[in-house]
């Protein structure tokens, strides 16, 4: 999909994309992720259920191949977590089903997405981290071409927000 997304060939894409939708091992790594890897894999949702027994993955299996394109999600569960500064804010769980569903299609945007980012980019992806982006600086400021020309820009944006959108506090 990666290649596809690539090249520019999006029906390819679109049709890797519903082949991982539908695809049984897929389904089976989705679940086995929220189930057995996750750290919240301990956490219930509204529905009360905090784990799943064999069983009971392998009807969520069946679950998620009947309804992968018209899934509808459950309600969240709300938690009060405290703050630091003693506010409260509110965390939202889905049901293990939403969370299987949510990985699934996760699995199918993906590598799509990877496909259209820069090579230079680091943030909020997969497999790359502040270190990488440091060892690419080092590397970069090191070399002996272009020293005159060498500029280290940083930005921090700080409570940035979109024009129209309020902020809750």
């Amino acid at each position: 999909m990666f290649k596809a997304v690539s090249v520019g060939d999006k029906r390819k894409a679109k049709s890797l994309q519903k082949l991982i939708l539908k695809s049984k091992a897929a389904r089976y790594l989705a679940i086995r992720q929220v189930t057995q890897l996750n750290d919240g894999k301990k956490t219930a949702g509204v529905d009360g259920k905090a784990s799943l027994t064999f069983e009971e993955r392998f009807n969520l299996s069946v679950l998620l191949k009947e309804n992968v394109n018209t899934w509808i999600h459950n309600k969240l569960r709300e938690i009060p977590v405290p703050k630091k500064d003693g506010t409260k804010r509110i965390l939202r769980v889905p049901t293990i089903a939403d969370r299987a569903w949510q990985c699934l299609a996760k699995y199918a945007l993906e590598p799509a997405h990877e496909a259209t980012f820069h090579a230079r980019s680091y943030g909020f992806r997969i497999g790359r981290s502040a270190h990488d982006a440091q060892k690419i600086l080092f590397i970069n400021l090191r070399s002996f071409a272009h020293g005159i020309e060498k500029r280290v820009i940083e930005l921090d944006i700080e409570k940035w927000q979109r024009p129209g959108l309020t902020t809750h506090p």
